[in-house]
């Protein structure tokens, strides 16, 4: 069950879209952020997947990639597919400021991400570089893990990952360009010793971001590291997607 805190920050938001009529995230219906017909688009990653990095297979298993290159996550589940109306969605809190897109995406995510069953006892966004962070205002990942983990009743941590070096956008790179973009990348904000942590991001394409942060906090004593996405970007797509 969501803790207040969670009731609070929803209401705010339903009060919000009182005085603001909302438009839709996906395809811009008015009265709602996130309307019934795109719920209903929703395309959910649950069957025949990589039991490492959640890659949609023939039939469930291990990849050929995670077999020949474990990445340091346990495990790493998206959401949905990298396409609209998420794709839309994403993009709006990205890069228009739609910061009420967080809060109607994660609110959606809840049941998929307790039905995993994961033993979490902290949520961690990855978190922008520096740069990034001073154009943006915002840590769009945050938007989403926020309310997520209000509504998991597990603690939440903003600056749980650090970053140790700049890096550049992954937008447009090779997988091994990524691993390396993002190589010792991030070092651990908080105390993680012991403990279960769930990192989320906003698109997985190669886990090279995820695999970079969870290998980090393994290095500060995190029991397990599990990963989440709200979508997949899948081989079709293309790296470009990011």
């Amino acid at each position: 069950m969501a803790n207040l805190s969670y009731t609070l920050y929803r209401s705010l938001w339903t009060a919000l879209d009182l005085l603001f009529p909302p438009l839709c995230g996906g395809c811009g219906k008015v009265g709602s952020r996130w309307c019934a017909e795109c719920q209903g688009r929703v395309k959910i990653l649950n069957e025949n997947l990589c039991d490492i990095c959640g890659l949609p297979l023939d039939k469930a298993g291990v990849c050929e990639t995670c077999r020949a290159d474990r990445p340091h996550f346990r495990a790493l589940r998206a959401w949905t597919v990298f396409e609209d109306p998420v794709q839309t969605a994403l993009h709006k809190l990205k890069y228009r400021r739609d910061l009420s897109m967080g809060e109607a995406l994660a609110s959606q995510m809840v049941t998929f991400v307790r039905e995993l069953n994961w033993p979490l006892d902290m949520v961690i966004p990855v978190p922008l570089g520096k740069q990034r962070l001073k154009e943006r205002g915002y840590n769009q990942v945050g938007m989403i893990a926020k309310p997520l983990a209000m509504s998991l009743n597990v603690e939440y941590s903003s600056n749980g990952l650090m970053r140790s070096k700049e890096t550049r956008s992954q937008v447009g790179l090779t997988k091994q360009e990524r691993r390396e973009n993002v190589k010792e990348a991030f070092r651990a904000g908080v105390e993680v010793n012991g403990k279960n942590i769930l990192v989320v991001d906003d698109v997985s394409t190669t886990g090279s971001t995820l695999s970079s942060s969870a290998g980090a906090l393994y290095l500060s004593g995190a029991k397990d590291v599990y990963a989440l996405t709200v979508a997949r970007a899948l081989p079709h797509h293309g790296l470009k997607h990011a």
